[in-house]
């Protein structure tokens, strides 16, 4: 590959669920953690985040989540002065990263048109402030922030309405409403009356392969718990609430789901302190045990049991949200305005 040139990263996540792109930190964090692991970049080299964000062809943002998640998985530490040191690497990818080729150092990542291009970003970083306060998005800022005219960053904000992280307010704003108690209960609420139903019409729909796809894909990361990250639990997320349920054969109870599943991005936010203050995951022997229902043929039971996850996870994010609020502070962006 030619210096300069833009191309799709070589990784397991090229493309995710339904063919869609990874958002770009996930893109970043996977290409530098296969480079850490095949030695490409040895102990002790310095990676900062507006190196990263120059050689990638990003902003710093990504930059900074992707080397957060490296730090996290114990491949990364904060340096002596600014940015950080790679730590250690032992010859393998790491869970969840898979790197046939190893792009050069100079590798840019294949940016999308128009508002696509920053939607990623601009979502991941609205939904992990949601659960410290709630937020006014002002586009007009939000345009100059990213350099991109109104009508891109009105598209954007847009589109953060149809995945249910913002709303118009009595005054016709749009907000980012905190995700309190009471928000997250009502938003679990709608998920386990809608997403059962959902299960239930796509379990005589699904392909044949994907179910034991989903149980591989959740027995290697029971067996690898102690070092997933973030993307990872994501992806399995998505496997689950997504792609399964997307098979259900009804568009309109999908757009319907669509709305109380802005948890599911809130929950990346969440997902990256994991390892440092809960360990491992336990939605993974929840999910193993839905599928495990579908396997066997037993729709209703695996519906009941995707109600009774749900249940359970309403209380466990209100528990991880008052947990790690106390522990991060997020920093300010100029689009977004605290609310009273």
């Amino acid at each position: 590959m030619t210096s300069g040139a833009k191309a799709e990263p070589a990784t397991s996540a090229a493309r995710g669920p339904g063919g869609t792109v990874p958002r770009l930190y996930q893109q970043v964090f996977e290409i530098v953690a296969a480079q850490i692991a095949q030695g490409v970049l040895p102990e002790g080299a310095r990676l900062s985040e507006s190196g990263i964000a120059e050689q990638f062809g990003i902003s710093r943002a990504p930059a900074r989540q992707a080397l957060a998640e490296l730090e996290l998985l114990g491949l990364l530490h904060k340096g002596s002065g600014r940015g950080y040191q790679v730590k250690r690497h032992k010859g393998t990818a790491p869970a969840g990263v898979v790197a046939a080729v190893i792009p050069e150092m100079d590798v840019r990542l294949k940016q999308l048109s128009t508002w696509s291009r920053i939607y990623g970003e601009v979502e991941s970083e609205i939904a992990a402030r949601t659960s410290f306060a709630g937020w006014r998005v002002n586009e007009t800022e939000l345009a100059r922030y990213y350099d991109v005219s109104r009508t891109v960053a009105r598209d954007v904000v847009a589109r953060l309405q149809q995945r249910g992280l913002v709303r118009k307010d009595e005054r016709s704003r749009w907000v980012a409403p905190a995700m309190t108690p009471d928000h997250v209960g009502e938003l679990y609420e709608l998920r386990w009356l809608l997403e059962p139903a959902a299960l239930q019409k796509a379990a005589s729909r699904l392909p044949e392969d994907l179910l034991p796809a989903m149980r591989r894909r959740l027995e290697m990361a029971i067996d690898q718990s102690g070092s997933l990250t973030g993307p990872d639990l994501d992806h399995l997320e998505e496997d689950l609430h997504i792609t399964l349920l997307g098979h259900c054969g009804n568009s309109s109870l999908m757009q319907a789901i669509s709305l109380p599943q802005a948890l599911l991005v809130a929950h990346r936010f969440l997902y990256r302190w994991m390892p440092r203050l809960f360990g491992s995951e336990p939605f993974l022997p929840e999910h193993m045990d839905i599928i495990d229902k579908l396997q066997t043929g037993k729709a209703e039971e695996a519906a009941d049991a995707l109600r009774r996850h749900l249940q359970i996870s309403r209380d466990r994010a209100i528990d991880r949200i008052q947990r790690v609020t106390r522990e991060v502070q997020p920093e300010n962006l100029p689009y977004l305005d605290k609310l009273d």
